[in-house]
């Protein structure tokens, strides 16, 4: 009727292997990683990151080379943290660039390189950054320079109007 020692000891395994396997895979799919990849870290500072988090990608011409690992402010301004993959040689003439992958897509940090031959070491700054692209930014120009410029002509208009002398009625 009870199990036996045996018994209990094999459901036991099998409970902690499920517990095991369970974890692996939320690590995996999560994309977490226990240790970080071998490396070393940029910093680039920006006016505006409009979305970019921890964990989006750095690409160099297009290819993922590392991830931005930690985002905070310094001097009024953003300051991002990469992680470069171990190999990938980044010049001090640099530029990094905050970009959306396609229209709606997520943000991340591209970079181009320079003429320089001076290789940037671990904990070093890129010092040429583009900001992000805001969309709702350049809308809201766009309308406020169309609005200035259509209420300018109605105040000209306005101002012409009250030069005008009045016609004479025929009374």
């Amino acid at each position: 009727m009870y199990a036996t020692r045996t018994t209990q000891l094999i459901v036991g395994i099998f409970a902690i292997l499920g517990v095991i396997a369970l974890a692996i895979l939320s690590l995996s799919l999560g994309k977490i990683s226990l240790v970080p990849a071998p490396g070393y870290t940029l910093y680039a500072s920006f006016d505006n990151i409009s979305g970019l988090k921890a964990g989006d990608q750095v690409q160099l011409d297009g290819v993922q080379i590392g991830k931005v690992v930690q985002i905070g402010l310094k001097d009024m301004r953003a300051r991002v943290a990469m992680r470069v993959n171990k190999g990938v040689e980044i010049d001090a003439d640099a530029i990094a660039a905050v970009k959306t992958s396609g229209i709606i897509g997520d943000k991340y940090v591209s970079i181009s390189l320079g003429p320089s031959d001076r290789i940037l070491k671990d904990g070093d700054t890129i010092r040429q950054t583009q900001s992000a692209f805001v969309l709702e930014d350049a809308i809201g120009q766009l309308i406020n320079s169309s609005g200035s410029s259509d209420s300018s002509k109605d105040s000209k208009s306005s101002s012409s109007d009250k030069d005008q002398k009045p016609a004479k009625s025929g009374k």
